[in-house]
């Protein structure tokens, strides 16, 4: 074909085509690209061109299409808006990074207790965390959704149920241009998302997780990604172990106390429903089933970045475990970090690899950038405290369930754990006493107690690995006609863990700060520095779960017990991911209430347990092979003291907690 001689027009294209493509490769690279190795390609990257400080600041008020409050009109929630101006000028669409709380005014975000604050116009001038100064200027818009019930927001607030859950679902259909948006909370005046591609990602800790749970659970066109951190899977599980109350008080507390002050005059008709809806039985009612997102993830299409402390005593990882396992089963990309904290957001505890993860992983499903994040390994876990390790899957995929079983020893209350089942007619018996807790137990596994019953392996050869869920079967006759069941299972050996019982629940946070994106006057990017806050132990809680007994032949309803009468019952621990190394031993502990975790039952109960019929389904990688291997031959006992306050350190405890926040 002949060489054809440019003109002016077709040089004036080349120079346009030449420095679009110069553009798009600066936006595109990662920093520091100019050091890569020649002709090495990097994964592409958002940088930071755009302007903050002249970034768009907006509210909408989007119509939920619910009357919550019952004034006769539809609610409308608060959508705070912070976006960069140019790709509107450009005539390019952008993605949006949304935090949807019911935190925003009451409450604070973050380790700092941030709250959103307005102009004398009522435009937003900070919006809590990093998400807004790091991610604004990358090319995204950050939205700050509250909830309904809450802050400027119309409606009520219904403890994650439809009117928590619509209240973002609406907003992303509005960015989506499926719902309506408003300029002001009740004037008639439109607003468009015209900006907006409609690609949305979700993230969040706590309560503003468990709402991106919930609204992935719809399986909303338009959401494209979810990160939720110490999130709650199903509310039941939250108030309830099967039957056994885990709070004083129910749903109603809690949206009383994120509510708005107005919100709380009108919204009386909804704190009832919600008192008569969970009642304290611990019975399952219609109003657990609404806000259940687990039997839903089959809806699922979003991807799932899931981060939780394994020692979370909040929002305890029973929700992370039965969630992940449900969207396993939907084929659901998943990726998944595991700290050794409680109830702590993961900038505060690995921050600079948490925002370069984050940074990618939106790069990835809010872009379309082929940056690799998804062929990494799915799960970080934290071993010690700031020691990490990877796994390409998780749990990985030579963990199978094992069946141990306990059996008697040569103390009363201080038995073995082993693979063969006890004698037919072996017992152990304790007696409830609601003033001690899993501390007092793991404390006293070496010997006999009457609270108590503990069942320890010999000492391990090599380590032995903990991947996921457990599940406990207990057959125990009780003395009363109510009793509570705690099963926890005990790393036996010194270690130096995240101190999760401290106020901090394994942080320490710092005067020094460090900036993470732009800052304005209103709106700072610099946050308090944190290190990890450490107790040296002798024995670790490495997991734990509770039940009513009175449920043993319906996990969603209980009943009186016959004194006398053995019944068994199944109880579900908390996932987790822990290394038993050699010369530890792992056990399981059978006890009644525990302390300052589940509520007492009303009577005060002794329990024969039948061993025989007895047993744990521990989820080990290598399965029973492992735990052969590890548990026959010899292992040195390490130097240990007989509990951690013989060496002037005080075994972690639970922190005080605030329903639905903690470290909110």
């Amino acid at each position: 074909m002949p060489i054809r001689a440019r003109g002016p027009r077709s040089s004036y294209r080349s120079l346009v085509v030449a420095a679009v493509a110069a553009l798009m490769a600066v936006l595109l690279s990662p920093a520091g690209a100019q050091g890569a190795s020649p002709g090495k390609a990097r994964p592409p990257e958002s940088r930071p061109v755009y302007s903050y400080g002249d970034a768009v600041r907006e509210s909408v008020w989007v119509d939920t299409g619910l009357d919550g409050d019952g004034d006769g009109r539809n609610d409308r929630v608060a959508a705070d808006i912070v976006r960069p101006r140019e790709p509107a000028r450009q005539g390019r669409k952008i993605p949006v990074i949304m935090d949807a709380s019911p935190y925003y005014s009451c409450c604070g975000r973050g380790n700092e207790g941030q709250l959103k604050t307005y102009d004398a116009d009522g435009r937003p001038v900070q919006f809590p965390l990093h998400y807004d100064n790091y991610f604004v200027p990358r090319g995204y818009a950050f939205v700050a959704v509250d909830l309904a019930g809450t802050n400027r927001s119309d409606g009520c607030v219904d403890v994650g149920g439809r009117s928590d859950v619509q209240s973002a679902k609406a907003v992303i259909d509005w960015l989506n241009g499926r719902a309506r948006g408003y300029t002001t909370r009740t004037g008639s005046g439109r607003a468009s998302a015209g900006w907006s591609d409609g690609r949305t990602g979700m993230i969040g800790k706590s309560y503003d997780g468990t709402v991106a749970n919930g609204v992935a659970a719809t399986g909303v066109e338009g959401l494209r990604t979810i990160v939720p951190i110490g999130a709650i899977s199903s509310w039941y599980d939250y108030y309830f172990a099967q039957g056994a109350p885990l709070y004083g008080s129910g749903p109603e507390w809690l949206s009383g106390y994120v509510e708005s002050p107005e919100a709380q005059d009108r919204c009386a008709a909804v704190q009832q429903r919600l008192v008569d809806g969970a009642p304290r039985t611990g019975d399952w009612t219609g109003l657990w089933t609404g806000r259940d997102y687990v039997k839903d993830a089959r809806k699922v299409r979003a991807s799932v970045f899931a981060v939780h402390g394994m020692q979370d005593l909040n929002v305890r990882t029973k929700h992370l475990g039965q969630w992940w396992d449900a969207l396993a089963d939907r084929g659901v990309e998943r990726k998944i970090w595991l700290s050794q904290t409680g109830h702590v957001d993961p900038f505060d505890y690995r921050r600079a690899e948490w925002v370069d993860t984050l940074h990618r992983w939106f790069d990835h499903y809010l872009l379309g950038y082929d940056n690799g994040i998804d062929r990494e390994p799915m799960a970080d876990i934290e071993r010690h405290p700031d020691q990490w390790s990877t796994d390409r899957v998780w749990p990985p995929r030579t963990t199978h369930v094992t069946t141990v079983r306990p059996g008697t020893g040569n103390a009363l209350g201080v038995g073995t754990l082993a693979l063969k089942p006890a004698r037919p007619g072996a017992t152990e018996t304790f007696t409830d006493d609601p003033s001690q807790s899993e501390t007092e137990w793991a404390a006293d596994l070496d010997r006999t107690t009457g609270a108590k019953a503990g069942f320890r392996t010999a000492p391990l050869t090599t380590g032995l690995r903990l991947s996921g869920s457990s599940r406990v079967t207990v057959t125990a006759t009780p003395s009363t006609t109510s009793a509570h069941l705690s099963a926890v299972l005990v790393d036996i050996g010194p270690d130096t863990i995240r101190d999760y019982g401290s106020s901090g629940e394994g942080i320490i946070t710092l005067t020094e700060r460090s900036c993470w994106g732009a800052s304005t006057a209103g709106d700072s990017s610099c946050f308090k520095e944190t290190r990890a806050g450490t107790a040296t132990v002798d024995r670790t809680v490495v997991s734990r779960g509770w039940a009513d007994l009175g449920t043993y032949a319906d996990a969603r309803k209980g009943r009186p017990l016959t004194p006398g009468r053995a019944v068994t019952l199944t109880i579900d621990l908390a996932a987790t991911d822990h290394v038993v190394p050699a010369g530890h031993r792992l056990a399981l502990i059978v006890a009644g209430t525990d302390r300052d975790l589940i509520d007492p039952p009303d009577s005060t109960p002794t329990l024969t347990i039948d061993l025989a019929r007895t047993f744990a389904r521990l989820p080990f990688v290598g399965g029973t092979g492992a735990f052969v291997r590890a548990t026959t031959g010899s292992a040195a006992v390490p130097d240990s003291p007989r509990s951690a306050d013989a060496v002037g350190v005080t075994p972690p405890r639970p922190a005080a907690r605030v329903p639905g926040g903690g470290h909110a």
